[in-house]
């Protein structure tokens, strides 16, 4: 094997990787996928190092050559991370070349699965039905349903221009805690504490806290501290604005909700 063909296994290994971690893959599972690439084409020593923000894979065979791969923005898709297991599956099975192997997971990178427009709607529908899993009633799963399609757009369109979570986390909590306040206070809406807990709950981060504890069950020290930590941090921002809120409304207006 060439050292130019065994560049192009890291360059795949590494770019499956990629995919695996911008959209919610656990550390190890990254880890073994660009492992299992590698070592299926005849790389022995192949060496990667996975934390949610980098990828670094070299190969002691290779002269001391090294790929290292910034991880800027991570999602939640579990459609992308399933293909790429299937991908892997079928490269170590199958004589896939080059060529074929990066525009398969370029395709995979690229696809979107589901517009914009639905994603928003089924956010809120999931909202509303957990307002009614918590003990809301008919006009509560109504007002989390439209409270929280405005809380995940301003979101996003936050995340779109600041990319800093916490900015946008806390002002969604914030838009979340007034919007449920000011419907209470004209007579429509029966619990604001069902409302915005039926609202935040798109917010909150439990795949992110679940993959850290998973992280440290399998023994990714480093990888297990950082998710938990932004886990901790996500829940830290929308406390943050859904209590600055009610705060302010109280001192403001006084009285109870």
């Amino acid at each position: 094997m060439t050292q130019e063909e065994k560049k192009s296994i890291l360059r795949i290994a590494l770019y499956a990787g990629e995919i695996l971690l911008k959209n919610g893959g656990e550390t190890y599972r990254t880890e073994e996928t660009i492992d299992t690439i590698c070592k299926s084409k005849g790389l022995k020593h192949v060496n990667s190092f996975v934390t949610p923000t980098g990828i670094f894979v070299s190969d002691d065979r290779l002269d001391g050559i090294s790929f290292i791969k910034r991880i800027k923005g991570r999602t939640i898709n579990l459609s992308k991370i399933s293909e790429v297991n299937n991908f892997a599956r079928r490269f170590v099975e199958e004589d896939i070349s080059e060529k074929e192997a990066i525009l398969e997971l370029r395709k995979i990178d690229k696809e979107r699965k589901y517009k914009k427009s639905i994603r928003t709607f089924f956010t809120g529908l999931a909202s509303a039905f957990f307002a009614l899993l918590f003990g809301g009633g008919a006009t509560d799963f109504i007002l989390a349903f439209l409270i929280s399609i405005i809380a995940i757009k301003v979101n996003w369109e936050i995340e779109k221009l600041s990319n800093t979570s916490f900015l946008a986390n806390a002002t969604s909590g914030a838009l979340i805690s007034f919007l449920a306040l000011c419907s209470k206070s004209i007579g429509f809406g029966t619990s604001i504490d069902m409302i915005i807990v039926g609202s935040i709950m798109p917010l909150v981060p439990g795949v992110a806290l679940t993959n850290g504890l998973r992280d440290f069950i399998s023994g990714d020290l480093i990888a297990g501290t950082s998710r938990v930590a932004e886990a901790i941090l996500i829940a830290i921002s929308i406390a943050v604005g859904v209590g600055t809120v009610l705060k302010l409304w109280i001192h403001l207006f006084g009285g109870t909700f």
